[in-house]
């Protein structure tokens, strides 16, 4: 992801809002949801997948209660980088959200984002239930969190050029 981009999504976003940090998976999809300083992610919530119009109608009802500005989206992208059939549904999920709930949205790398979660829990002693209820809005959250310092970064890097005197 270029800075360019990050910074634009950024600009478009209304400042002072949450983003929504979202792992779209077949069966579920993971929710996260940052500060209004946009520093912090935390996770949110689960959505079992049923089908596309209530799926989003109940991000819709999120995204309203949490005053949301932007959402960041995991892509799924492969190993080496290319994109797949998941990064394709993605996409499509995204695109036909859009007239539904018209917010920013960032594309984020989510590769090896479960398995980190994963080998978290596992390190925690989770059990395989605790694990299974845990995963998907805490890999919504590792995914928000890594696209929040990034910002943090871009912010730091204008408050050194500002050319104001400390």
């Amino acid at each position: 992801m270029n800075r360019e981009t990050i910074a634009a999504f950024a600009a478009e976003s209304r400042g002072g809002a949450r983003l929504l940090g979202l792992d779209l998976g077949t069966k579920t999809i993971g929710l996260a949801l940052s500060d209004v300083q946009r520093r912090i992610a935390s996770p949110l919530e689960t959505i079992k997948r049923v089908k596309f119009t209530p799926d989003a109608a109940a991000l819709s009802a999120i995204a309203t209660k949490h005053a949301v500005g932007g959402l960041v989206v995991g892509l799924p992208l492969n190993m080496d980088g290319s994109e797949g059939p998941r990064v394709q549904s993605t996409r499509a999920f995204v695109r036909n959200l859009k007239p539904i709930l018209p917010l920013p949205v960032l594309f984020w790398d989510e590769r090896l984002s479960t398995a980190a979660v994963t080998r978290t829990l596992l390190e925690a002693d989770a059990s395989r239930a605790r694990r299974g209820e845990l995963v998907d809005k805490l890999a919504a959250a590792y995914i928000l969190q890594g696209c929040l310092d990034v910002l943090d970064g871009l912010r730091e890097g204008e408050d050194e050029d500002d050319g104001s005197d400390p």
